[in-house]
């Protein structure tokens, strides 16, 4: 009896992952716009992972598509939320902030902010430390970029 039902379960669960048809929602590189020019300012950190996700977009050239210029100002704070008896931080906050203005024809056709941030824990070891700034600063700009992404073919859909 445990055979079977051990059976059932190996078979149901491979039928249900190989005839799923998941798609992340950014994984097709076929948008019916492109990104012309991107002017980045602000810190250069958060703007080279904006760069490298929109880059995909910026070389996808087609002269059937429509040309975005899109401006990005970002501003990354990093914060002490609380500290120990001995006044040792305990916690700190990254938070990106983010200006971006999409142009069309030289004409601002949407400007918003967005701003995304993470508490984390300090860590004795400087190093790992580092390492965890550094992949939540990664990871908050590369949800910004499908932000930026997502208002553009909102904006275009209508």
């Amino acid at each position: 009896m445990n055979k079977i039902f051990s059976r059932i379960i190996t078979i149901a669960f491979i039928f249900v992952t190989t005839s799923c048809s998941y798609k992340p929602i950014f994984s097709e590189k076929n948008y019916n716009f492109q990104i012309d020019e991107l002017i980045l300012s602000g810190d250069e950190d958060v703007n080279r992972v904006i760069d490298r996700q929109l880059t995909m977009i910026k070389k996808n050239q087609n002269l059937n598509k429509k040309k975005f210029s899109i401006k990005i100002n970002s501003i990354k704070n990093k914060e002490i939320i609380s500290n120990d008896s001995k006044g040792d931080p305990l916690k700190f906050e990254i938070s990106i902030d983010i200006n971006y203005k999409i142009l069309e024809n030289g004409k601002i056709i949407l400007e918003r902010d967005i701003e995304k941030s993470n508490i984390y824990n300090n860590k004795s070891d400087k190093f790992e430390l580092d390492q965890d700034e550094e992949n939540i600063m990664t990871n908050l700009s590369e949800k910004i970029s499908d932000n930026i992404i997502s208002s553009i073919i909102n904006l275009n859909d209508n």
